[in-house]
C-alpha cells in the first residue's frame, strides 16, 4: 500500500514538474516573441492628406507623412545645426557656387540608386511653371545646375543668397524618381523616396501606411517597423483613443491637453511652435484693397482675448516672424495697430468711405476649432466698429482650394514662420512670393526683403527684417495673431521621441517598450 502511494506521489510530481518546464519553455518562447514583435507606431491624424506630392502640396496635413518617405540634400539637426542628408558634404568655391558630394549607395524605394540626375530633376520639377510649386520662389536665383559625375552636384545662383542653404532642409525641397512622377503624371497618390518609411498604402478617410525601409542607408533606422496614421478629425475622439491605447500618440490642444494631466500612461510632451494664426485678405477685393479698412481691423482686433479664449492662455501675440525664432521676432505689443483702439479704428473706417462699416464673409475650416474659435471672435470684435461678418465653415479640401485660388475675402488660417526669416517676410508676401496668394504687391516691400535675402551679414539682415516686419504689419495685407504652444500626447509605452520647433514629427529614433 505505502509503496503504490509512493508510485503515485512520483508520477503526480513527475506531470507537475513536465507542466512547469513546459510552460516556462512557453514562457520564454513568448518573450522572445514580444522582443521580435513587430514595432507599429498608430498616430492619429488630425487631418486628412491633402496629397502626397512634396513639389505640389504644403498642407502640413500631407508633410507629416511624406516627409518620412521623402529626403533632401541637407537638414536640421535637433539643435538646428545644418548637417547633410542626401549630400555628405558641400563645398562654396564662391558666393554664388554650392558643389554637393552626395551619399553613396542610396536607393529609391522602387530598388534604383539615386544619382546626380535625380537631383537635377528635382529641383528643375520644382522651378518649372507647369509644376506650380509652392517653394519655387526659393530657388528662383538657381541659374544653371550641372551634373558633375552621379554623385558630385553643381549649384550656380544668379546672385549670393543667404538662404539657400536653408531652404534646401525644406521637406518640399525633396528628391523624386523621374520614371514615377511620369508614369503617374504627378505625386499626389504614390511616393517613392530614398526615406526611412515606405509607402504602403492610402484608404481615403481612414489611414495612410508606411513601412520600415529595410534597405535604408543609415545605420539602425528607422526602430519601428510600420506607422499607421489614423484621420480623426475630431479631437473628442483622438483624446478617447490615446486615454485607450487605441492609438499610440496625436497632437491635441491646450484645452485637452489639461485633460490628460493625471492619464498615468500618457506622456504630455509641449513645446513652442513656429506657427501663428493670421487673417488673410484678398487686398485686390474691395473693401480690402485699401489700406485703411486693414488697419481699422487690426486696431478693432483683441489678440490677447485670441490667446486666452482660443489657445487657453497658451500663445503669445506674434507678428510674421514668430518668437520661437528668437532674436528675429521684434516686439510687436509695441506697434501701434497691435494696441486695440475702436474709435481710432472707426475713424479710419470713415476716412477709407465706410463710416457705417461693411458686410463681409469670414471663411474658415470647419474641421479647425481654433480657426472657428478666431472666426467667432473676430466676429464679435469687429462688430463693435460697424463690421457685419458672416462666418462660413468649408471642408479641407475645399479649404486649401480656397486658399491656392484666393477665392475668399477674407480667410483664417495658420502658417510656419519657417527657420529662416526669408519665409516669413518673402515667401509669404512679396509680389512673387510662391505663397503669397493675397495678390499682396508693394515695390518698397518688395526690395527690402530681396535685400534681407542677399544679405549675408547676420547684423546686417537682422536689421532689415525688423525694418520688413514694422512695414508689413503698417500694410497690413495678413493681420498676424498669436503663436500657440503645441502639445503632443504620447503613451508611455513610446521611446525615443522628442519635439522640437522645427522638427515636431521625426520618429526615426522612436520605438516602442
Amino acid at each position: 500500500m505505502n509503496r503504490k502511494i509512493l508510485f503515485y506521489f512520483l508520477t503526480v510530481l513527475l506531470v507537475v514538474f513536465t507542466a512547469a518546464c513546459s510552460n516556462d519553455e512557453s514562457s520564454d518562447k513568448s518573450s522572445e516573441g514580444n522582443s521580435d514583435a513587430e514595432q507599429t507606431l498608430k498616430i492619429a491624424n488630425d487631418q486628412e492628406p491633402a496629397g502626397l506630392d512634396p513639389h505640389k502640396t504644403p498642407a502640413h496635413s500631407s508633410v507629416r507623412i511624406y516627409s518620412k518617405i521623402y529626403e533632401g540634400l541637407v537638414t536640421f539637426d535637433q539643435d538646428m545645426k545644418l548637417v547633410g542628408q542626401l549630400a555628405s558634404d558641400w563645398e562654396q568655391p564662391d558666393d554664388n557656387t554650392y558643389i554637393f558630394n552626395l551619399v553613396e549607395g542610396v536607393n529609391f524605394h522602387n530598388g534604383r540608386e539615386m544619382i546626380a540626375d535625380d537631383v537635377k530633376y528635382s529641383f528643375e520639377r520644382i522651378m518649372d511653371e507647369k509644376t506650380a510649386s509652392h517653394i519655387s520662389s526659393y530657388f528662383s536665383d538657381v541659374e544653371n545646375i550641372e551634373v558633375m559625375n552621379d554623385h558630385q552636384i553643381k549649384f550656380e545662383l544668379a546672385e549670393p543668397n543667404a538662404t539657400f542653404l536653408t531652404n534646401l532642409t525644406n521637406s518640399s525641397a525633396a528628391i523624386v524618381a523621374k520614371e514615377v512622377v511620369e508614369e503617374n503624371e504627378d505625386l499626389q497618390q504614390v511616393a517613392v523616396g530614398t526615406g526611412p518609411f515606405v509607402f504602403e498604402k492610402w484608404v481615403p478617410d481612414n489611414s495612410v501606411t508606411l513601412v520600415k525601409n529595410e534597405e535604408y542607408y543609415v545605420k539602425d533606422e528607422p526602430k519601428l517597423d510600420r506607422v499607421e496614421y489614423f484621420t480623426m478629425k475630431e479631437e473628442a475622439a483622438r483624446l478617447s483613443a490615446i486615454r485607450t491605447g487605441k492609438i499610440d500618440m496625436t497632437t491635441l490642444t491646450s484645452k485637452s491637453a489639461v485633460l490628460l494631466d493625471k492619464e498615468k500612461n500618457v506622456d504630455i510632451k509641449d513645446y513652442q511652435s513656429l506657427e501663428y494664426s493670421y487673417v488673410g485678405f484678398n487686398v485686390e477685393k474691395e473693401p480690402f484693397n485699401d489700406e485703411k479698412v486693414r488697419q481699422a481691423l487690426s486696431l478693432a482686433t483683441d489678440r490677447e482675448s485670441i490667446a486666452t479664449v482660443v489657445w487657453d492662455g497658451k500663445a503669445t501675440t506674434t507678428g510674421p516672424i514668430t518668437p520661437a525664432m528668437g532674436d528675429w521676432a521684434i516686439e510687436v505689443e509695441d506697434e501701434e495697430l497691435y494696441m486695440r483702439d475702436i474709435e481710432k479704428a472707426k475713424k479710419l473706417l470713415a476716412e477709407a468711405g465706410y463710416p457705417d462699416g461693411f458686410s463681409t464673409t469670414i471663411t474658415t475650416a470647419s474641421t479647425y476649432a481654433d480657426m472657428i474659435d478666431t472666426a467667432q471672435l473676430l466676429q464679435q470684435q469687429w462688430a463693435e466698429i460697424g463690421v457685419k461678418a458672416d462666418i462660413k465653415q468649408i471642408e479641407w479640401g475645399e479649404y486649401i482650394d480656397t486658399w491656392s485660388n484666393t477665392s475668399a475675402d477674407i480667410l483664417i488660417g495658420r502658417n510656419g514662420s519657417g527657420t529662416d526669416p526669408d519665409r516669413a517676410m518673402n515667401y509669404f508676401f512679396s509680389t512673387d512670393g510662391s505663397a503669397n496668394v493675397w495678390n499682396f504687391s508693394n515695390a518698397d516691400y518688395d526690395k527690402l526683403v530681396e535685400e534681407g535675402k542677399r544679405t549675408i551679414d547676420q547684423d546686417e539682415r537682422k536689421k532689415i527684417y525688423d525694418e520688413a516686419q514694422k512695414d508689413l504689419i503698417k500694410l497690413s495685407p495678413n493681420l498676424l495673431l498669436v503663436s500657440p504652444e503645441s502639445y503632443v500626447a504620447v503613451r508611455n509605452g513610446v521611446k525615443g521621441y522628442t519635439p522640437y520647433a522645427h522638427n515636431a514629427e521625426d520618429i526615426d529614433q522612436t520605438y516602442k517598450e
